[in-house]
């Protein structure tokens, strides 16, 4: 298992404070650093700082959103930023959720699923450097009867391919993951609870003819280091209330099935109408104690090494840790979780 840095949206510090936990991370050898995007901060130019100011480690999009760009255009910039960074980029892609697709750019969510294939395959071509004829029901390149002709990437890539990772949480997306991605970026990854998902991804992967050789299987997991591990927790309320209860309608929110799925159905549904009731404060109170320990590493050291090789043996391959609590700690906490990575023997 390898150890990775995510860098949570603009974090508390600001850009340079989150250059300064990149660099950092890679002073302390951790393998990739992850940058996010919603409605703020986009990843690509985040990434492309932090690649320009540091030498070894890897950049990756924790995720870029399908909705926000055309796949050839993501193709272009996986190609540009993995050749300027020296082969250092990790392409992660999500479809984001209907209310940031539709309301911030305009993109129908119809049909998710279809929608990603497609768009991880023009990707895929487009780095290939051939000419790109696709006709699916979502993208048609060139658009027929028109001026459109066939073109291919008109300069040498770093690397043929980049590897794609997917921001899946549902059974069936899982199973698309397994059938044309090289990683998984899940959230609130469980090592108690994570045989379903990974079962799914399996399944996904036999029945496209592949396996699993290589699949890097790498969850974005809170880290709060201190003594007393209830009281780190509270730290991640405010993060997992927003998830649980406003990331998506009260009908539709992919989060929400997760933790229900879980086992915590039933306060799962509790902060969601306290948030959308805009009882933030019992929201984040509704949040299970358990759900947070399930899917973050809380508390000292010691305890910290013993979750890193219980996610290890869920079969985690890079475990992309994100710091929370007062941002002045944060490269303190850099520093233990890679302390605790060293002990757990899990390297």
């Amino acid at each position: 298992m390898q150890i990775g840095l995510s860098l949570r949206y603009a974090g508390p510090a600001g850009f340079a404070g989150d250059l300064a936990l990149a660099r950092r991370a890679e002073e302390l050898g951790y393998s990739v650093v992850w940058a996010a995007e919603a409605y703020g901060t986009d990843a690509v130019t985040v990434l492309s700082w932090i690649a320009a100011h540091t030498g070894r480690i890897g950049v990756g999009s924790a995720v870029l959103q399908i909705p926000a760009r055309t796949p050839a255009m993501t193709g272009m910039t996986a190609a540009t930023l993995d050749t300027l960074s020296g082969g250092r980029f990790r392409l992660g892609l999500g479809v984001s959720g209907p209310q940031v697709s539709e309301g911030w750019h305009g993109v129908r969510f119809a049909d998710p699923l279809g929608r990603t294939r497609e768009y991880v395959e023009i990707v895929r071509a487009v780095q290939s450097r051939r000419r790109v004829r696709f006709a699916g029901g979502h993208f048609t390149l060139p658009l027929p009867d028109g001026p459109g002709t066939e073109l291919g990437l008109s300069f040498r890539p770093e690397r043929r391919q980049v590897p794609v990772y997917l921001a899946a949480i549902g059974p069936a997306n899982l199973a698309l993951t397994g059938a044309i991605a090289d990683g998984w970026l899940p959230v609130f990854f469980s090592p108690e609870h994570a045989g379903e998902q990974l079962a799914r991804i399996r399944a996904g992967a036999e029945r496209a003819g592949r396996t699993l050789s290589g699949f890097d299987v790498a969850p974005l997991v809170p880290l709060v280091v201190g003594e007393d591990w209830r009281t780190c927790a509270d730290e991640v309320r405010a993060h997992a209330a927003l998830y649980l209860g406003g990331m998506g309608s009260r009908e539709q929110n992919f989060y929400n099935g997760l933790a229900a799925r879980m086992g915590f159905e039933g306060a799962a549904a509790e902060v969601q109408e306290k948030y959308l009731a805009r009882d933030y404060e019992g929201a984040k109170a509704a949040v299970p104690l358990e759900l947070l320990d399930a899917t973050s590493l809380l508390g000292p050291v010691d305890r910290i090494v013993g979750r890193m090789a219980e996610f290890a043996g869920a079969g985690v391959t890079t475990l992309s840790v994100t710091p929370f609590g007062r941002a002045g700690g944060h490269g303190a906490a850099l520093t233990a979780a890679a302390e605790a990575y060293e002990r757990a023997g899990v390297a």
